[in-house]
């Protein structure tokens, strides 16, 4: 692998966040989120499953490390 792995996360992030926020606004828009409640919990499962996906790529490159160093 030409790059590191955290550069090539955070790269492939740099194009599916603004896709990731072209999908929540296009729902938010759509008018199925009714009332204040309905709002609430989309966002409270859309923002921390961003972040849990985000965060996962940093948890898989320190298993990542941890097998390569147990290789040698």
């Amino acid at each position: 692998m030409k790059y590191h792995f955290r550069k090539l996360w955070n790269t492939m992030f740099l194009f599916v966040g603004p896709a990731w926020y072209l999908l929540v606004w296009m729902i938010w828009s759509s008018g199925q989120l009714q009332d204040i409640g309905d709002k609430i919990s989309f966002l409270g499962m859309v923002i921390p499953g961003f972040l849990l996906i985000y965060g996962s790529g940093f948890l898989i490159e320190g298993w990542h490390e941890k097998k390569k160093k147990g290789r040698q």
